[in-house]
């Protein structure tokens, strides 16, 4: 199984959300996050949470099989993209198993 975490830009989201559902990723976390990268946003100020001066990003989770990873990326590129400078970045993790709580049951065979 892979984890892919993926950082992007609040405007955004909704589109890589949908384009994900569609294509069968119906499990995912949303965190709202702020980036401290590279890229500055035009008007970034120091945060009341986190006293920092950045970019606000939202972070996708999400676990798939190995099989699935490369289109789960793909869709994110392809909807995460714009013209600005500061679009994300996303990581790709290998997940040795997960089990559902109420069961206990692996999922490692399942799809998620």
């Amino acid at each position: 199984m892979k984890e892919i975490k993926a950082f992007v830009k609040q405007n955004r989201i909704h589109e890589i959300i949908e384009a994900l559902t569609d294509n069968g990723f119906k499990s995912m976390t949303l965190s709202q996050a702020e980036g401290t990268g590279a890229f500055k946003a035009k008007g970034a100020r120091p945060s009341l949470d986190f006293h920092v001066t950045d970019s606000p990003v939202v972070k996708i989770e999400l676990v798939c099989q190995n099989e699935e990873a490369q289109a789960a990326i793909d869709i994110i590129l392809a909807h995460g993209k714009t013209e600005e400078p500061g679009d994300g970045i996303i990581y790709l993790s290998n997940i040795e198993d997960a089990f559902q709580i109420k069961t206990g049951e692996s999922l490692k065979s399942h799809n998620l």
